[in-house]
């Protein structure tokens, strides 16, 4: 059964990500999008995969899309104050794939 894994990584993780899934074979969409919270730059990346593929995905995800720790202004909060927040890594959904065709 096929998969959809949308995987919405850091822009900077995905100059790597992108590579590694492409270089194992897997094949990958790019969307630009844009986080909720720090309005800040991210990729969507749309990857079908067989069922049995899904765990070599997680894998390249996990290796290459790292959280991390960033200081950022906080006005959001209402204060002069930098607020140190963490960036990066990935939320992935597993969505299954009721068909697909390559027309």
């Amino acid at each position: 059964m096929m998969k959809l894994i949308m995987a919405i990584v850091n822009k900077d993780d995905s100059r790597k990500t992108m590579p590694a899934l492409t270089a194992e074979g897997f094949s990958v969409t790019r969307l630009a999008t844009t986080g909720g919270f720090l309005m800040d730059a991210n990729v969507t990346l749309l990857i079908g995969v067989e069922e049995e593929k899904v765990d070599d995905v997680f894998a390249i995800l996990e290796k290459t899309c790292k959280k991390r720790t960033q200081l950022v202004s906080n006005s959001f909060y209402g204060t002069s104050f930098p607020v140190e927040v963490t960036v990066g890594g990935a939320t992935v959904f597993v969505l299954p794939v009721e068909r697909f065709e390559h027309l």
